[in-house]
């Protein structure tokens, strides 16, 4: 009896103090918890800014998100309370109303804020959901795109089904160039058009008409009387899929005007508060799998555009003028950081922060977003490898971090560290970057186990930023390495066109370089490595498995096995066959077959896993089933794990993102 009760207590003793253990790190369940800043937008006179303060809802297993105020001295408040899906905002030019998108109604509407009472109300009606809200200089505008049904009769006329009678659902005719897309499903019969309505409410007016999508960031003229946007307007726009222009269209009939002509996408258009320039992204195309965003600025009055990044080498975003029209702040991103520089018109840049970043809370992407006032005042979301996106304000140099949404989880949690590395690769005179993840609580005189996770892309990168997914691995006992191979953007041209036509190659030799570095250190198991990626990332870890066998388990998410069935079967398959691969695959069938991971599964010895959503347009759940077949008629260890109903990214809902991380700590445990 005795010895029944001594047991007893020991195994509650052990049940409690691993209950403290789990309390004290970051668990699968405290994904509900996350909170992440994004959007934000300073009020017109500097004092304030409202973002969107976005959480999971454990009931509903989604993510929201709805506007708050934060003041330049840190107190952060609701703007309106409640819960709903709010985006899109935008200050009037006078700061006395503010505009923005939200699902409030029961349907994304266009909703006003009063600065003055506080109150807040739809001020549209649509069938549809309005996007890239844009004020006239005047305030007595609002213009923003909406896609708007033009449905097509059936190619056939069907007899119809008797009364009473239960026939079969129709057959489904589709002739559209681009049928399909990932997180959107089938496309509807239908345009992308450009609408304006009075700022105070009213019946919304079609501007475009023509059967081309009109979509992308709006900016009006000085005048208020022409509105400039970006669209491809070819009438063989599927075959140069990348080739958009700057257009304008008048407000007062409709009359569409081209502002720019060369072969490369022209987008994203912002005038200058004077009125007298245009500023835009683009490139010229050179039919290249990456190729450099770069800024151009013009006079409106017709001058020769002026290139104002040529001597720099990574890709711009997120471009807004000076209040004086003197100069632009911009932002990109170099070796994984958020950076953000204001631009003389002249030419002379001057870097203002490098630490923006934060808003891919699942897997460690780079990406942030900022705003400005004034003469520099900027807002932007923080990258931060132990917290999601937080707000920080930088004036000068002050600096003063305005938000701390995720104290309230993590100020009693021991996260895993993340560390920087720089290693040699040993093809080609390159440094690559990479990060280790500690687990909690490291002693570096133990044994770990490894596990490498690769990003996708392929041309996208990796940064210190907060990773759900990776502190959940490391939270488990593993140490976590990810890196940015060659191909990663933020490296400059070259380095990221070195997969051109070549993918995957020496990228595979730049991750186990990164291994073998970690290894080296001194604290790794080599019987128990791991491998793990999702899109680009489940090619190359399906790569590795079908290259060598030193890994004791892989997991291969959402990945592209051959790549001749991925060109006829992805969503945007009139692009990858273009900018992807020398050409057709029927025409190129060795070129496809040389870099698919399929031709090498009679390699595989690795127990391999599969990954993928039912819903995912962007590399077909078909894609894995044809491995998943092929390794079990190979007779290797293989299981799939299909999430239902979810897209290409698997995490937005967040149960997901656990379940994903579940079976993949699973299949590791196993081996």
């Amino acid at each position: 009896m005795k010895r029944l009760i001594t047991l007893a207590l020991t195994l509650a003793t052990t049940s409690a103090i691993a209950t403290e253990q789990e309390q004290a790190t970051f668990q699968p369940q405290d994904v509900f918890q996350l909170e992440y800043a994004s959007s934000p937008t300073i009020h017109p006179k500097g004092d304030y800014t409202v973002f969107v303060r976005n959480y999971m809802d454990i009931m509903t297993d989604r993510k929201y998100g709805t506007l708050w105020r934060v003041d330049n001295k840190g107190e952060v408040r609701p703007l309106i309370g409640g819960d709903a899906n709010d985006h899109s905002q935008t200050w009037s030019p006078d700061g006395s109303k503010l505009a923005f998108v939200s699902n409030r109604s029961g349907s994304n509407q266009i909703h006003m804020y009063w600065t003055d009472t506080r109150d807040h109300a739809p001020v549209t009606r649509l069938t549809g959901s309005p996007s890239n809200l844009s004020w006239s200089p005047d305030g007595k505008w609002l213009a923003f795109t909406m896609f708007t049904p033009a449905p097509e009769k059936a190619p056939v006329s069907l007899p119809k089904a008797p009364k009473g009678a239960t026939w079969a659902e129709a057959p489904k005719y589709i002739d559209k160039d681009n049928y399909r897309y990932d997180g959107g499903g089938y496309a509807k019969d239908g345009y992308s058009q450009i609408y304006v309505m009075p700022a105070s409410g009213g019946t919304p007016r079609q501007l475009t008409s023509e059967e081309y999508n009109h979509g992308g960031q709006l900016a009006w003229t000085h005048d208020n009387q022409s509105i400039i946007f970006s669209a491809n307007l070819r009438e063989d726009a599927f075959d140069q899929p990348a080739n958009s222009e700057l257009y304008s269209v008048s407000v007062a009939d409709g009359e569409v005007a081209q502002l720019t002509d060369r072969f490369g996408p022209d987008g994203s258009p912002s005038v200058s508060p004077d009125g007298k320039k245009l500023a835009w992204l683009g490139y010229d195309d050179e039919m290249m799998s990456h190729q450099l965003t770069q800024l151009y600025v013009m006079d409106l009055g017709g001058d020769e555009p002026q290139l104002l990044t040529s001597d720099l080498d990574y890709s711009v975003s997120d471009v807004k003028w000076s209040a004086d029209s003197r100069g632009v702040y911009f932002s990109y991103d170099r070796h994984g950081q958020g950076t953000i520089v204001y631009q003389n018109l002249n030419g002379k840049r001057n870097q203002l922060t490098d630490e923006m970043g934060g808003l891919s809370y699942g897997r460690p992407y780079s990406g942030g977003a900022f705003d400005v006032h004034g003469a520099g005042q900027l807002v932007y979301t923080l990258a931060d490898a132990q917290r999601p996106a937080d707000l920080v304000l930088k004036d000068g140099k002050t600096r003063r971090q305005l938000t701390q949404l995720n104290e309230d989880l993590f100020a009693h949690k021991e996260l895993g560290r993340v560390e920087e590395i720089w290693y040699d690769s040993k093809h080609g005179d390159y440094k690559i970057q990479g990060w280790i993840v500690y687990p909690p609580n490291f002693d570096p005189d133990e044994k770990y186990p490894l596990i490498l996770e690769i990003h996708g892309g392929p041309h996208t990168a990796y940064a210190e930023s907060f990773s759900a997914e990776v502190q959940l691995m490391a939270a488990a006992g593993n140490v976590v390495l990810y890196t940015n191979p060659r191909g990663s953007t933020s490296y400059g041209e070259e380095f990221a066109q070195e997969i051109h036509h070549n993918y995957p190659s020496q990228d595979y030799d730049d991750l186990m370089d990164g291994v073998d570095a970690v290894i080296d250190k001194g604290f790794i198991d080599e019987d128990k490595l791991y491998v793990t990626g999702g899109s680009g990332g489940g090619v190359l870890t399906a790569w590795i498995v079908g290259h060598t066998d030193r890994f004791a388990a892989a997991v291969v998410a959402k990945p592209v096995i051959n790549w001749y069935s991925f060109v006829l079967t992805a969503d945007m398959y009139n692009y990858f066959t273009k900018y992807w691969f020398p050409g057709l695959p029927w025409e190129n069938l060795d070129h496809y077959m040389k870099y698919s991971p399929i031709s090498y599964v009679g390699n595989v010895t690795t127990p391999t896993m599969l990954l993928t959503g039912e819903a995912d347009y962007r590399t077909p759940i078909s894609e894995s089933e044809q491995y998943y077949q092929a390794l079990k008629l190979a007779g290797v260890e293989t299981a799939m794990v299909r999430v239902p109903d979810a897209p290409h990214g698997i995490y937005s809902r967040p149960s997901n993102l656990i379940g994903k991380v579940a079976y993949i700590l699973h299949w590791f445990e196993t081996h």
